[in-house]
C-alpha cells in the first residue's frame, strides 16, 4: 500500500509500514530525525492528492484542542492574547477537519482528550475516538490517545502489560509524559509515537480490505 504518515518527523510510524513492504513516507513542516528521504517536508495538504491508500496524521498541532491547553483560552500565556490562543483553535479544528476529509479511502486523525470547545467544532458526524494506551501494546507508559478512525478498524491490544500501583515508583516512570517538565524539547518527548503503537497500526491496518477478506 503507499501510506502517509501526516505530522510526523520521528519516523517511528513511516518505518513500522515500510518494514512490512509499504511505500511508506512520512510528512512534516520539520525534517526527518533519521534523515530518511521518504519524508516531505511541507505542509500535509499540499500532498494529500498524491494517491494515498491509508492516510495515518501522528500529530496533528493539537496544543489548542486538548484539554491540557484548555486553560490557555481564558487565560492566555504572557505576552499572548485571547484573540491569538482562538484563532489557533480555529486553526488547528480546520487542519484536523481537512485531513479527516482527505481523499483518502482510510483515515487515522490521532488526537489527545479534547476539550469541549474544540468538540464543539469538528466535522459534522465525526465518530466518537477510541481511545487507547501505550501499555496495552507493551509500552510501560501512561498516555491516553484518541484514534478517529474512517473506514479502518479499532486497534486490537496487543501484548498488553499490568500498570504499576499508583504512588509507587514504577507509577511515576509510567507517567514521564506527563511530568516532564517544560523546556524547548518537551513537545517533541509528548508527542512521540511509541513503537509497540505504531507496530500495531502497522500490523493490524496494514492490508487492504479486499486482500484482508480474500
Amino acid at each position: 500500500m503507499r501510506v502517509l504518515v501526516a505530522c510526523e518527523t520521528s519516523g517511528v510510524v513511516r518505518r513500522a509500514f515500510a518494514r512490512r513492504g509499504h511505500d511508506a513516507w512520512s510528512c512534516d513542516l520539520l525534517p526527518a530525525e533519521d534523515g530518511a528521504n521518504t519524508h516531505f517536508r511541507c505542509d500535509a495538504r499540499e500532498v494529500l492528492h498524491l494517491g494515498w491508500d491509508l492516510l495515518m496524521v501522528a500529530h496533528p498541532p493539537c496544543t489548542r484542542l486538548c484539554n491540557s491547553g484548555v486553560r490557555w483560552l481564558h487565560r492566555p500565556p504572557r505576552g499572548r492574547s485571547l484573540p491569538q490562543m482562538w484563532a489557533e483553535l480555529e486553526e488547528g479544528v480546520q487542519l484536523f477537519a481537512d485531513l479527516w476529509h482527505a481523499p483518502v479511502p482510510r483515515v487515522c486523525v490521532e488526537n489527545p482528550v479534547m476539550h469541549r470547545h474544540a468538540r464543539e467544532r469538528l466535522p459534522h458526524g465525526l465518530p466518537r475516538p477510541q481511545i487507547v494506551q501505550p501499555w496495552w501494546f507493551g509500552d510501560p507508559a501512561f498516555k491516553a490517545t484518541g484514534l478517529y478512525l474512517r473506514d479502518l478498524p479499532p486497534l486490537e491490544a496487543a501484548n498488553r502489560l499490568v500498570p504499576p500501583r499508583p504512588g509507587t515508583e514504577a507509577h511515576r516512570r509510567w507517567s514521564a509524559i506527563h511530568r516532564a517538565p517544560p523546556g524547548p524539547d518537551r513537545w517533541k518527548f509528548r508527542s512521540r509515537t511509541f513503537e509497540g503503537l505504531a507496530e500495531a497500526m502497522a500490523e493490524q491496518w496494514g492490508t487492504t480490505p479486499e486482500r484482508r477478506h480474500a
